[in-house]
């Protein structure tokens, strides 16, 4: 102990002497003060800031029940032949309170970027035409390498680089979370604990198979990698891109295209077909017309007057299409195809899949969206919910309540604003909010009869969420039919 210490404590010792020697319950008082405030002067400045900031931002020690469930978990490893080593070192971390989808009393959930920003903000054009820029780089440095991943899996060369651009700014940004530490964390807490408890036992198997390290650092959702792979994503996508044998998503470029573009094939992706593209309107199409479940072929579409800002692929014109319109009629409108829904399976959101592809006719020369995006005030999820729950009591909404705002949603708010007479714009706004609750009696969201929202938090457009179904959730990647 260093001499400074041994006097403080001799220091602190005589006070609390003091205190025991006093008799009167006032003077107790007034010594214990004294102790209090001797002892906030005996702690620097920077010390009490560094008290703070532990307190406050330091991940958190699991308690009695997080080590119940360890135990319940080392079974379900052991049974899988997961070395006891190798399970105590994944598994014994601190839980890291402050990831997004963590469901902890008293706390709002964090919510992904996908659920929370407005369209314009997911898809900024700056941002846009800077990876556009850099990517295009990349597309001809990799010529040879990206020729021969679209002879294999039939993807083009820009889009695997669009998914690369999105995923990881190719390759420049870090990745802060050890992987470990974030699957243990969302299997104990997240709002999705099967679906990370089944990715958690995969990626132990991963690392006593050598295929990853148990020092891996990924996203919060334990995605690796380049192009982002979750361990389950490995199991079935990963491939040997370089041929040297092995395969590493991190530091080999041609593993990460490669595998990123088995993954879009095996989603679905059509060879030589476009993702979509943006179109103009007709005053006779409304905005609720935008839905999954809405599919015309593209001639059908045309045929209704929609109008392609560019070409018309004519190899096209029998391809189904949905009409996307992520921000209502506040924003561009889109035809998409069956290639956009391989992109929205590697990331289940529209605007995530609008973004890899707008990135990809970037890269390859295209302009920019010919509609800009209005300026937007978003809605408080609570306000958004409360929108889904009126709307379940006025028979337009029958699925999640979960605040977040997406397809199913807008056409639901679309719908009532047609019946009601207001301005259809399939977008939440506070008019709309009041014109619901002069409609309907009025109770507290959490007191109202609605579906709950499950744990995957979708919309479906086909039936009510009654159950808590768990959905693959790659990267920072969302989880619904709701994104945006």
């Amino acid at each position: 102990m260093s001499a400074r210490k041994k006097t403080l404590n001799s220091q602190l010792l005589i006070q609390m002497q003091m205190s025991g020697n006093t008799t009167s319950g006032s003077s107790n008082r007034f010594v214990g003060i004294r102790i209090i405030i001797w002892m906030l002067r005996c702690v620097s400045v920077g010390a009490m800031t560094a008290l703070f900031v532990l307190a406050h931002s330091a991940p958190a020690w699991a308690d009695a029940e997080f080590d119940r469930w360890r135990e319940q978990l080392w079974w379900e490893a052991k049974s899988r032949g997961i070395m006891s080593e190798i399970f105590d070192q994944a598994t014994n971390v601190q839980l890291d309170l402050g990831l997004p989808d963590l469901v902890i009393p008293g706390r709002p959930v964090k919510e992904q970027a996908e659920f929370v920003k407005l369209p314009a903000d997911y898809l900024p054009r700056q941002q846009l035409s800077g990876l556009a820029k850099i990517g295009a780089q990349h597309l001809s440095t990799n010529r040879r390498l990206l020729e021969r991943i679209e002879a294999d899996y039939g993807v083009p060369g820009n889009v695997i680089i669009a998914i690369w651009g999105r995923e990881t700014d190719y390759g420049a940004e870090v990745q802060r979370h050890p992987v470990f530490q974030a699957l243990v964390t969302q299997a104990y807490l997240g709002r999705r604990k099967d679906l990370f408890r089944d990715e958690l036992l995969i990626a132990l198997d991963l690392v006593q198979e050598g295929t990853i390290s148990m020092n891996a650092m990924g996203s919060y959702t334990g995605a690796m990698g380049q192009t982002q792979f979750e361990p389950s994503d490995f199991l079935k996508f990963a491939v040997d891109g370089d041929g040297d044998g092995k395969i590493d998503l991190d530091r080999s470029i041609p593993d990460a295209l490669a595998s990123g573009a088995k993954q879009l094939r095996d989603y679905g992706w059509q060879r030589r077909k476009r993702w979509g593209f943006e179109v103009r309107l007709p005053a006779t199409i409304s905005c609720i017309e935008s839905s999954p479940t809405i599919r015309r072929s593209l001639s059908a579409w045309l045929e209704l007057g929609l109008e392609p800002v560019d070409s018309v692929p004519a190899d096209m014109l029998s391809d189904q299409a949905q009409l996307v319109m992520p921000a209502g009629v506040y924003g561009p409108a889109f035809l998409a195809f069956t290639n956009f829904q391989a992109i929205r399976s590697y990331n289940q959101s529209d605007v995530y899949a609008l973004f890899v592809g707008h990135l990809a006719d970037l890269i390859a020369g295209a302009k920019p969206f010919e509609k800009p995006w209005a300026s937007l005030k978003p809605l408080r999820n609570n306000d958004v919910r409360e929108i889904q729950i009126l709307l379940n009591r006025s028979g337009y909404y029958a699925d999640a309540v979960d605040g977040r705002l997406g397809t199913v949603s807008r056409q639901a708010i679309g719908k009532y604003q047609q019946a009601a007479g207001l301005n259809v714009d399939c977008w939440p706004s506070q008019p709309l909010l009041q014109s619901l609750r002069q409609a309907y009696a009025v109770r507290p969201p959490s007191a109202a009869k609605a579906p709950s929202a499950s744990a995957k938090g979708t919309n479906s457009p086909t039936k009510p969420t009654t159950s808590s179904p768990t959905p693959k959730v790659p990267s920072s990647k969302p989880t619904t039919s709701e994104a945006r």
